[in-house]
Protein backbone atom coordinates (compact mmCIF):
# COMPACT_ATOMS: atom_id res chain seq x y z
CA UNK A 1 0.00 0.00 0.00
CA UNK A 2 0.99 3.66 -0.23
CA UNK A 3 3.17 5.24 2.46
CA UNK A 4 0.36 7.21 4.14
CA UNK A 5 -1.74 4.08 4.60
CA UNK A 6 1.18 2.15 6.10
CA UNK A 7 1.94 5.06 8.46
CA UNK A 8 -1.69 5.13 9.63
CA UNK A 9 -1.75 1.36 10.11
CA UNK A 10 1.54 1.42 12.02
CA UNK A 11 0.32 4.28 14.23
CA UNK A 12 -2.90 2.43 15.07
CA UNK A 13 -1.02 -0.77 15.88
CA UNK A 14 1.47 1.14 18.05
CA UNK A 15 -1.42 2.74 19.94
CA UNK A 16 -3.08 -0.65 20.45
CA UNK A 17 0.14 -2.11 21.89
CA UNK A 18 1.55 0.71 24.06
CA UNK A 19 -0.80 3.69 23.77
CA UNK A 20 -2.09 3.44 27.33
CA UNK A 21 1.48 3.51 28.70
CA UNK A 22 3.22 6.12 26.56
CA UNK A 23 0.45 7.94 24.68
CA UNK A 24 1.17 9.47 21.27
CA UNK A 25 4.76 8.21 21.31
CA UNK A 26 3.33 4.76 20.69
CA UNK A 27 1.70 6.07 17.52
CA UNK A 28 4.95 7.71 16.45
CA UNK A 29 7.07 4.59 16.90
CA UNK A 30 4.34 2.41 15.43
CA UNK A 31 4.27 4.62 12.33
CA UNK A 32 8.07 4.36 12.02
CA UNK A 33 7.90 0.57 12.36
CA UNK A 34 5.19 0.46 9.69
CA UNK A 35 7.43 2.13 7.12
CA UNK A 36 10.61 0.10 7.72
CA UNK A 37 9.78 -2.81 5.35
CA UNK A 38 9.61 -0.40 2.41
CA UNK A 39 13.23 0.59 2.91
CA UNK A 40 13.95 -2.17 0.41
CA UNK A 41 13.42 0.52 -2.26
CA UNK A 42 17.01 1.55 -1.49
CA UNK A 43 17.97 -1.37 -3.74
CA UNK A 44 17.01 0.80 -6.72
CA UNK A 45 19.95 3.07 -5.95
CA UNK A 46 22.57 0.39 -5.44
CA UNK A 47 21.73 -2.28 -8.00
CA UNK A 48 20.17 -2.83 -11.42
CA UNK A 49 16.45 -2.57 -12.19
CA UNK A 50 15.79 -6.31 -12.46
CA UNK A 51 17.50 -7.14 -9.16
CA UNK A 52 15.77 -4.24 -7.40
CA UNK A 53 12.40 -5.38 -8.75
CA UNK A 54 13.04 -8.92 -7.50
CA UNK A 55 14.10 -7.65 -4.06
CA UNK A 56 11.04 -5.41 -3.60
CA UNK A 57 8.57 -6.85 -1.10
CA UNK A 58 10.84 -9.82 -0.51
CA UNK A 59 12.81 -10.48 2.68
CA UNK A 60 11.83 -7.18 4.34
CA UNK A 61 8.16 -8.12 3.92
CA UNK A 62 8.44 -11.56 5.48
CA UNK A 63 7.53 -13.10 8.83
CA UNK A 64 11.22 -13.97 9.27
CA UNK A 65 12.19 -10.29 8.98
CA UNK A 66 9.57 -9.27 11.55
CA UNK A 67 10.67 -11.94 14.01
CA UNK A 68 14.38 -11.12 13.65
CA UNK A 69 14.17 -7.32 13.58
CA UNK A 70 11.54 -6.71 16.27
CA UNK A 71 13.66 -7.75 19.28
CA UNK A 72 16.74 -6.01 17.86
CA UNK A 73 14.90 -2.73 17.28
CA UNK A 74 13.09 -3.11 20.60
CA UNK A 75 16.39 -3.53 22.46
CA UNK A 76 17.99 -0.57 20.67
CA UNK A 77 15.06 1.72 21.48
CA UNK A 78 15.06 0.52 25.07
CA UNK A 79 18.70 1.61 25.37
CA UNK A 80 17.82 5.05 24.01
CA UNK A 81 14.52 5.60 25.84
CA UNK A 82 14.44 3.43 28.93
CA UNK A 83 10.98 3.23 30.42
CA UNK A 84 10.42 0.80 33.22
CA UNK A 85 6.72 0.46 32.39
CA UNK A 86 7.60 -0.65 28.86
CA UNK A 87 10.93 -2.50 28.82
CA UNK A 88 12.59 -3.99 25.75
CA UNK A 89 9.85 -6.60 25.49
CA UNK A 90 7.19 -3.94 25.19
CA UNK A 91 9.13 -2.10 22.49
CA UNK A 92 9.82 -5.39 20.71
CA UNK A 93 6.12 -6.25 20.71
CA UNK A 94 5.30 -2.85 19.20
CA UNK A 95 7.93 -3.26 16.48
CA UNK A 96 6.80 -6.80 15.66
CA UNK A 97 3.21 -5.79 15.02
CA UNK A 98 4.28 -2.65 13.15
CA UNK A 99 6.60 -4.67 10.91
CA UNK A 100 4.26 -7.63 10.44
CA UNK A 101 1.02 -5.80 9.65
CA UNK A 102 2.76 -3.92 6.83
CA UNK A 103 3.33 -6.97 4.57
CA UNK A 104 0.05 -8.48 5.75
CA UNK A 105 -1.76 -5.49 4.25
CA UNK A 106 0.43 -5.53 1.14
CA UNK A 107 -0.61 -9.13 0.55
CA UNK A 108 -4.04 -7.86 -0.50
CA UNK A 109 -2.53 -5.84 -3.37
CA UNK A 110 -1.54 -6.94 -6.87
CA UNK A 111 2.21 -6.91 -6.22
CA UNK A 112 1.80 -9.00 -3.08
CA UNK A 113 4.58 -10.01 -0.69
CA UNK A 114 6.94 -12.90 -0.01
CA UNK A 115 5.44 -13.27 3.44
CA UNK A 116 6.81 -16.80 3.75
CA UNK A 117 10.36 -15.99 2.59
CA UNK A 118 12.71 -17.84 1.91
CA UNK A 119 9.99 -19.68 -0.03
CA UNK A 120 9.45 -17.93 -3.36
CA UNK A 121 5.65 -17.99 -3.17
CA UNK A 122 4.34 -14.44 -3.47
CA UNK A 123 1.09 -13.92 -1.58
CA UNK A 124 -1.15 -11.58 -3.59
CA UNK A 125 -4.93 -11.54 -3.11
CA UNK A 126 -5.39 -8.81 -5.76
CA UNK A 127 -8.37 -7.36 -3.92
CA UNK A 128 -7.35 -3.75 -3.21
CA UNK A 129 -5.48 -1.08 -5.15
CA UNK A 130 -2.31 0.33 -3.56
CA UNK A 131 -4.18 3.61 -2.97
CA UNK A 132 -7.76 3.25 -1.75
CA UNK A 133 -9.45 6.19 0.02
CA UNK A 134 -12.23 3.98 1.40
CA UNK A 135 -9.60 2.05 3.34
CA UNK A 136 -7.32 4.92 4.37
CA UNK A 137 -9.57 7.91 5.15
CA UNK A 138 -11.85 6.37 7.84
CA UNK A 139 -8.75 4.80 9.39
CA UNK A 140 -6.88 8.13 9.37
CA UNK A 141 -9.82 9.99 10.93
CA UNK A 142 -10.04 7.46 13.77
CA UNK A 143 -6.29 7.72 14.47
CA UNK A 144 -6.39 11.54 14.53
CA UNK A 145 -9.37 11.58 16.91
CA UNK A 146 -7.68 9.03 19.17
CA UNK A 147 -4.50 11.11 19.13
CA UNK A 148 -6.18 14.14 20.74
CA UNK A 149 -7.80 12.18 23.56
CA UNK A 150 -6.16 11.39 26.90
CA UNK A 151 -4.01 8.29 26.73
CA UNK A 152 -5.76 6.63 29.67
CA UNK A 153 -9.29 7.34 28.42
CA UNK A 154 -11.52 4.49 27.33
CA UNK A 155 -12.79 6.53 24.36
CA UNK A 156 -9.22 6.75 22.95
CA UNK A 157 -8.90 2.99 22.95
CA UNK A 158 -12.35 2.53 21.45
CA UNK A 159 -11.88 4.99 18.59
CA UNK A 160 -8.47 3.52 17.73
CA UNK A 161 -9.92 0.02 17.76
CA UNK A 162 -12.81 1.24 15.61
CA UNK A 163 -10.31 2.30 12.94
CA UNK A 164 -8.68 -1.13 13.02
CA UNK A 165 -12.06 -2.90 12.85
CA UNK A 166 -13.33 -0.73 9.97
CA UNK A 167 -10.19 -1.16 7.89
CA UNK A 168 -10.10 -4.91 8.49
CA UNK A 169 -13.78 -5.24 7.62
CA UNK A 170 -13.19 -3.32 4.38
CA UNK A 171 -10.37 -5.70 3.42
CA UNK A 172 -12.74 -8.62 3.90
CA UNK A 173 -15.38 -6.85 1.80
CA UNK A 174 -12.85 -6.43 -1.03
CA UNK A 175 -12.36 -10.20 -1.07
CA UNK A 176 -16.11 -10.68 -1.46
CA UNK A 177 -16.24 -8.08 -4.24
CA UNK A 178 -13.34 -9.80 -6.00
CA UNK A 179 -15.17 -13.13 -5.82
CA UNK A 180 -18.32 -11.57 -7.30
CA UNK A 181 -16.33 -9.92 -10.11
CA UNK A 182 -14.46 -13.17 -10.83
CA UNK A 183 -17.76 -15.08 -11.02
CA UNK A 184 -19.18 -12.53 -13.47
CA UNK A 185 -16.10 -12.88 -15.67
CA UNK A 186 -16.31 -16.69 -15.65
CA UNK A 187 -19.96 -16.59 -16.72
CA UNK A 188 -19.25 -14.03 -19.45
CA UNK A 189 -16.43 -16.14 -20.91
CA UNK A 190 -18.69 -19.18 -20.90
CA UNK A 191 -21.49 -17.31 -22.68
CA UNK A 192 -19.03 -16.08 -25.31
CA UNK A 193 -17.58 -19.56 -25.79
CA UNK A 194 -14.04 -18.48 -24.93
CA UNK A 195 -11.66 -21.25 -23.85
CA UNK A 196 -9.08 -20.18 -21.29
CA UNK A 197 -6.56 -21.59 -18.82
CA UNK A 198 -6.41 -18.80 -16.25
CA UNK A 199 -8.21 -15.63 -15.17
CA UNK A 200 -6.75 -12.75 -13.18
CA UNK A 201 -8.97 -10.00 -11.73
CA UNK A 202 -7.86 -6.94 -9.76
CA UNK A 203 -9.39 -3.60 -8.78
CA UNK A 204 -8.67 -0.58 -10.94
CA UNK A 205 -7.24 2.74 -9.75
CA UNK A 206 -8.46 3.82 -6.27
CA UNK A 207 -11.73 1.84 -6.25
CA UNK A 208 -13.30 -1.60 -5.94
CA UNK A 209 -16.20 -1.02 -8.35
CA UNK A 210 -14.29 -1.40 -11.62
CA UNK A 211 -12.19 -4.56 -12.01
CA UNK A 212 -9.48 -5.15 -14.60
CA UNK A 213 -9.37 -8.58 -16.21
CA UNK A 214 -6.61 -10.69 -17.77
CA UNK A 215 -7.53 -13.96 -19.47
CA UNK A 216 -4.88 -16.47 -20.54
CA UNK A 217 -5.59 -18.42 -23.74
CA UNK A 218 -3.15 -20.60 -25.72
CA UNK A 219 -1.90 -17.94 -28.13
CA UNK A 220 -3.12 -14.63 -26.77
CA UNK A 221 -4.14 -12.68 -23.71
CA UNK A 222 -7.60 -11.18 -23.52
CA UNK A 223 -7.79 -7.97 -21.53
CA UNK A 224 -10.97 -6.25 -20.42
CA UNK A 225 -12.75 -4.76 -17.44
CA UNK A 226 -15.98 -5.17 -15.50
CA UNK A 227 -17.94 -2.63 -13.47
CA UNK A 228 -20.68 -3.58 -11.04
CA UNK A 229 -22.82 -1.04 -12.92
CA UNK A 230 -22.37 -2.77 -16.28
CA UNK A 231 -25.48 -3.72 -18.24
CA UNK A 232 -23.79 -5.19 -21.34
CA UNK A 233 -21.52 -8.18 -21.98
CA UNK A 234 -17.85 -7.87 -21.06
CA UNK A 235 -15.71 -7.06 -24.11
CA UNK A 236 -12.10 -8.10 -24.45
CA UNK A 237 -9.14 -6.87 -26.46
CA UNK A 238 -6.74 -9.48 -27.82
CA UNK A 239 -2.97 -9.21 -27.25
CA UNK A 240 -0.93 -11.93 -29.03
CA UNK A 241 1.70 -13.59 -26.84
CA UNK A 242 4.33 -13.67 -29.61
CA UNK A 243 6.21 -16.42 -27.79
CA UNK A 244 7.92 -17.78 -30.92
CA UNK A 245 9.66 -14.56 -31.94
CA UNK A 246 10.77 -13.81 -28.36
CA UNK A 247 11.79 -17.35 -27.38
CA UNK A 248 15.54 -16.73 -27.51
CA UNK A 249 15.37 -13.53 -25.46
CA UNK A 250 12.94 -15.07 -22.96
CA UNK A 251 15.46 -17.83 -22.23
CA UNK A 252 18.00 -15.35 -20.85
CA UNK A 253 18.46 -15.40 -17.07
CA UNK A 254 17.54 -11.76 -16.48
CA UNK A 255 14.35 -12.02 -18.53
CA UNK A 256 13.43 -15.25 -16.75
CA UNK A 257 13.68 -13.30 -13.50
CA UNK A 258 11.16 -10.77 -14.82
CA UNK A 259 8.89 -13.59 -15.98
CA UNK A 260 8.97 -15.11 -12.49
CA UNK A 261 8.17 -11.75 -10.93
CA UNK A 262 5.19 -11.23 -13.23
CA UNK A 263 4.04 -14.82 -12.59
CA UNK A 264 3.98 -15.60 -16.31
CA UNK A 265 1.71 -12.68 -17.25
CA UNK A 266 3.93 -10.99 -19.81
CA UNK A 267 4.39 -10.03 -23.45
CA UNK A 268 7.79 -9.53 -25.09
CA UNK A 269 7.56 -7.42 -28.23
CA UNK A 270 9.69 -5.28 -30.49
CA UNK A 271 9.14 -1.59 -31.06
CA UNK A 272 11.44 -0.86 -33.96
CA UNK A 273 14.84 -2.21 -32.88
CA UNK A 274 13.93 -2.05 -29.18
CA UNK A 275 12.75 -5.05 -27.19
CA UNK A 276 10.07 -4.23 -24.60
CA UNK A 277 8.95 -6.40 -21.67
CA UNK A 278 5.31 -5.79 -20.64
CA UNK A 279 4.16 -6.92 -17.19
CA UNK A 280 0.44 -7.54 -17.63
CA UNK A 281 -0.49 -7.83 -13.95
CA UNK A 282 -1.12 -4.11 -13.50
CA UNK A 283 -3.12 -3.59 -16.65
CA UNK A 284 -3.20 -0.71 -19.10
CA UNK A 285 -3.18 3.05 -18.71
CA UNK A 286 -4.85 5.14 -21.41
CA UNK A 287 -2.72 8.28 -21.44
CA UNK A 288 -3.35 8.15 -25.17
CA UNK A 289 -6.87 6.65 -25.58
CA UNK A 290 -5.96 5.49 -29.07
CA UNK A 291 -2.85 3.65 -27.87
CA UNK A 292 -2.98 2.55 -24.21
CA UNK A 293 0.23 1.10 -22.78
CA UNK A 294 0.90 -1.32 -19.95
CA UNK A 295 1.58 0.37 -16.61
CA UNK A 296 4.76 -1.63 -15.98
CA UNK A 297 7.02 -2.11 -18.98
CA UNK A 298 10.77 -2.30 -19.42
CA UNK A 299 13.13 -1.55 -22.28
CA UNK A 300 15.62 -4.42 -22.64
CA UNK A 301 19.15 -3.93 -23.92
CA UNK A 302 21.79 -6.63 -24.38
CA UNK A 303 25.31 -5.40 -23.56
CA UNK A 304 26.82 -8.78 -24.42
CA UNK A 305 27.21 -10.07 -20.87
CA UNK A 306 23.71 -9.45 -19.50
CA UNK A 307 20.34 -7.94 -20.22
CA UNK A 308 19.89 -4.41 -18.88
CA UNK A 309 16.31 -3.33 -18.13
CA UNK A 310 15.13 0.27 -17.97
CA UNK A 311 11.66 0.94 -16.63
CA UNK A 312 9.45 2.96 -18.98
CA UNK A 313 7.11 4.98 -16.79
CA UNK A 314 3.88 6.26 -18.40
CA UNK A 315 3.76 9.95 -19.29
CA UNK A 316 1.58 11.63 -16.63
CA UNK A 317 1.03 14.90 -18.47
CA UNK A 318 -2.48 13.93 -19.54
CA UNK A 319 -3.85 12.38 -16.34
CA UNK A 320 -7.11 14.34 -16.63
CA UNK A 321 -8.04 12.15 -19.57
CA UNK A 322 -7.21 9.03 -17.57
CA UNK A 323 -9.38 10.09 -14.63
CA UNK A 324 -12.25 11.06 -16.92
CA UNK A 325 -12.09 7.71 -18.73
CA UNK A 326 -11.89 5.87 -15.41
CA UNK A 327 -14.92 7.67 -13.99
CA UNK A 328 -16.92 7.09 -17.18
CA UNK A 329 -16.07 3.39 -17.15
CA UNK A 330 -16.90 2.96 -13.44
CA UNK A 331 -20.44 4.17 -14.17
CA UNK A 332 -20.94 1.15 -16.43
CA UNK A 333 -20.94 0.19 -20.11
Amino acid sequence: MDSLTQIVLGAAVGEAVLGKKIGNRAMLWGAIAGTIPDLDVIARSVTDTITATAVHRGFSHSIVFSVLMAPLLGWLLHQIRKRENVGWKGWSWLFFWGLFTHPLLDAFTTWGTQLFWPFKTRLAFNSIFVIDPLYTLPFLICVIIAMIKRRDSLSRKRINNLGIYLSTAYLLVTLVLKWVAFTKVEKSLKRQGIEYSQISTRPSFMNTILWNINVDTPNEYLIGDYSFFDSQEISFTSYPKKREVSQLLASREEVQCLIDISEGWYILEQEGDQWVYNDLRFGLIAIDPEKPQFVFRYFLDDNGDKIIATEDRPDRSNMKTVFYSLWSRIRGN
